[in-house]
C-alpha cells in the first residue's frame, strides 16, 4: 500500500534530487488531486536558529541516511481528532 510506504519515510534524512535541498522528512501530505508530498526540514543554522522546511513531491526525494526519529504508531492513536497525540512541541527532534 502506497500510503504505508510513504508514511515509513517519516524521520528519514532525504535530499531533493532537483535542488539539492536536504533535511529530515517531518511530514507527509496526500492531496485531493493525487499528489503526494513531503516536508524536508533542514538542520538549524550555525547560530542554532530553526530553518524553514520545504514541500517536495515524494518522487523527487532520495533518502540519504538513517532514520533520526521513529515513525509514530498511527494505528494505535485515538480515532477522534480531539484525542490525537500532540506534535513537535511535545516531541521535539533530537539535536
Amino acid at each position: 500500500m502506497i500510503e504505508k510506504k510513504t508514511i515509513e519515510l517519516l524521520g528519514r534524512c532525504g535530499k531533493d534530487k532537483v535542488t539539492g535541498f536536504s533535511g529530515v522528512i517531518t511530514s507527509v501530505g496526500f492531496d485531493l488531486y493525487g499528489c503526494i508530498q513531503v516536508i524536508l526540514s533542514p538542520p538549524t543554522d550555525k547560530d542554532g536558529k530553526i530553518q524553514d522546511g520545504r514541500w517536495f513531491d515524494v518522487n523527487r526525494i532520495e533518502c540519504t541516511g538513517d532514520r533520526v526519529m521513529p515513525v509514530p504508531a498511527f494505528s494505535a492513536m485515538a480515532t477522534e481528532p480531539e484525542k490525537y497525540m500532540h506534535g513537535a512541541a511535545d516531541k521535539p527532534l533530537p539535536h
